[in-house]
């Protein structure tokens, strides 16, 4: 009988050890080299440090310089410069690399304003002007681009209403800085995005305090209804900076945020929120403004931006007109209105066979949620007797989660009065609801009682 062959390291073979070690984290595959002579050749093997240069890096063939060094000195040479990042970069990197590849086709100028990524001494040197620590996504998202320039259109998306308009810019860290925020019912609060147009911005707390949770994302709603000018209720943006941006981001690039007029527009469109009716489509998508709404008093904006299209394939004599709207709405409490009036924004478009006729309007509601459907009346050019209706989907409209301030939590209830039993809805109404688009020039700050 054969006598067993004693087994070690120094007897395996080769490849399916380095099989093995293909399975190892980074971490891992060091930990190996330090073991004995045997693994600490295998775990230099270069082919390895290969993929973990891919995974954290996202470096491939073409972008590695100079081509001849080793994939572990590649590795070992970002490690070096960004390891304090390495579970954030690639997810940041890929975003932004999506970011500017799908701009740079949509909105080159967009593009051009971007600044090159900031240097450990300078993030360090932020840390202790504010005396708070910066996350650690955050910084590497800026050790990559230091946000933009102070332009319009901004990187973080636009909304435009008659007389409204709202585009904000990412910051700088500079500017950031400048804007960070030490008063009672913003303390330790750094901007992250600014409007040039509203003054608003969307925060980060780099501190859990006054209600916040640390590095949550927010815009700022004051309470209108305190008498302490400290009271400020929150409109949540992101949980974290990377769950921000990236979801910001791959709304843009997946076409969930539209470009119009070589803007991203912060319109949201439910797939399924589509009425065809013959050779008619009619599709919605919505948007909450923040900047015209509050918590306290109850009152959240919505705009909506509704496409009309008539089918390519329809026959010439379906060319039609609109002539009038109807809208039943609903709020979160089971309240319902019902309006009608003549066109939509003072307008009768004429629909013909591949046309697309596109408009914004808005509304409010004193409920954080309602909804509007309804139906469009139309008359056929060629038979102004053939009048008939176009279904428009009920489109649902949702505030964003809020905290309300820790000051009015810690104020007696009755120094407050509350009445959440008005709604001001459709805004095609120019004459009955006028007052709902009436908003005055902005002044750095806009109005919430419209």
């Amino acid at each position: 009988m054969a006598a067993a062959v004693e087994l070690s390291l120094e007897t395996l073979p080769t490849d399916p050890l380095l099989l093995v070690l293909s399975f190892l984290d980074y971490r891992e595959l060091l930990s190996c080299s330090y073991v004995n002579r045997r693994l600490n050749q295998l775990a230099n093997h270069d082919p390895l440090w290969k993929r973990h240069c891919e995974k954290y890096w996202l470096l491939s063939e073409s972008k590695r310089t100079p081509r001849s060094r080793s994939w572990k000195a590649s590795f070992k040479e970002y490690y070096l410069d960004l390891g304090r990042y390495i579970q954030h970069y690639a997810t940041l990197k890929k975003a932004w690399n999506d970011l500017e590849t799908y701009l740079g086709q949509r909105c080159p100028r967009m593009i051009s304003s971007l600044k090159d990524g900031v240097q450990e001494e300078d993030l360090n040197a932020m840390e202790d002007q504010i005396s708070c620590k910066l996350p650690d996504d955050y910084r590497c998202s800026f050790r990559i681009h230091n946000g933009q320039k102070l332009v319009v259109p901004g990187l973080m998306g636009s909304m435009a209403l008659s007389n409204h308009y709202r585009s904000e810019d990412l910051l700088d860290i500079d500017t950031a800085l400048g804007g960070f925020q030490q008063r009672m019912g913003l303390k330790h609060c750094l901007p992250l995005t600014f409007c040039i147009h509203t003054g608003l911005s969307q925060y980060m707390a780099l501190e859990s305090v006054e209600g916040r949770t640390q590095y949550e994302i927010f815009y700022q709603c004051p309470d209108q209804m305190a008498r302490n000018p400290s009271a400020i209720d929150m409109f949540i943006a992101g949980t974290s900076f990377s769950d921000w941006f990236t979801t910001y981001v791959n709304n843009v690039v997946t076409g969930g945020y539209p470009i119009i007029r070589d803007q991203i527009f912060r319109y949201v469109h439910d797939k399924e929120c589509v009425a065809t009716t013959g050779d008619i489509t009619v599709s919605v998508s919505t948007s909450f403004l923040p900047e015209l709404s509050s918590v306290h008093p109850p009152h959240y904006f919505f705009t909506y931006r509704i496409r009309i299209e008539m089918s390519k394939n329809a026959f010439p004599e379906k060319a039609c007109q609109l002539d009038s709207r109807y809208w039943r709405i609903m709020n979160a409490k089971g309240d319902v209105e019902e309006v009608q009036g003549p066109g939509v924004v003072g307008e009768f478009p004429k629909i013909t066979p591949g046309k697309v006729y596109e408009y914004t309007s808005c509304t409010t509601f004193s409920t954080t949620s309602g909804y509007m459907e309804g139906y469009y009346t139309f008359h056929r050019l060629n038979n102004k007797d053939e009048v008939f209706n176009i279904t428009i989907p009920r489109f649902h409209m949702v505030c964003p989660v809020f905290k309300v301030s820790t000051v009015r939590m810690e104020t007696s209830q009755n120094e407050y009065g509350l009445n959440e039993d008005e709604d001001s809805t459709d805004t095609d109404e120019y004459e009955e609801r006028r007052i709902v688009l009436d908003i005055p020039p902005s002044t750095g700050r806009c109005p919430r009682h419209i």
